[in-house]
């Protein structure tokens, strides 16, 4: 059976914008050491284009992830499933928070902290997000 015009949209949008907010993590993280032989403020640039782009597809993952528990009837799914979900929104706003702490971090060690915790529970959030469309 093929998703109604609204349900693709819906999913379209939320995994697109999953695809921008995750993959652009692993990208960044990519081009961080090769951009430092360009300049030493390369990276922090990079960081900036990507946050401009990353957080409208972070806010668009929350509406959306929303919009698609919407479409659920609680009472009808199981106690694992319901426990997914609320583990997978406590780790989307550690996703949340990891980026925005990162990205005010000024220690190398914060930065790298923020960052792995950051990018670490977007990939969980991901996963989480597969199990449960299960």
């Amino acid at each position: 059976m093929l998703a109604s015009g609204l349900e693709a949209l819906r999913l379209t949008l939320h995994v697109l914008s999953a695809s921008i907010w995750v993959g652009g993590q692993f990208v960044l993280a990519g081009l961080v050491g090769p951009s430092r032989s360009l300049s030493p403020e390369a990276p922090r640039a990079l960081a900036r284009a990507f946050g401009r782009l990353a957080w409208p597809a972070y806010a668009v993952l929350v509406v959306t992830g929303f919009w698609n528990v919407s479409t659920f009837h609680w009472a009808g799914q199981s106690f694992a499933w319901k426990a997914v979900l609320i583990v997978k929104i406590v780790v989307v706003a550690a996703a949340g928070l990891g980026a925005f702490f990162h990205g005010r971090a000024t220690a190398r060690t914060a930065i790298a902290v923020w960052g792995s915790v950051a990018g670490l529970a977007s990939v969980a959030a991901l996963v989480l997000g597969v199990l449960l469309a299960g």
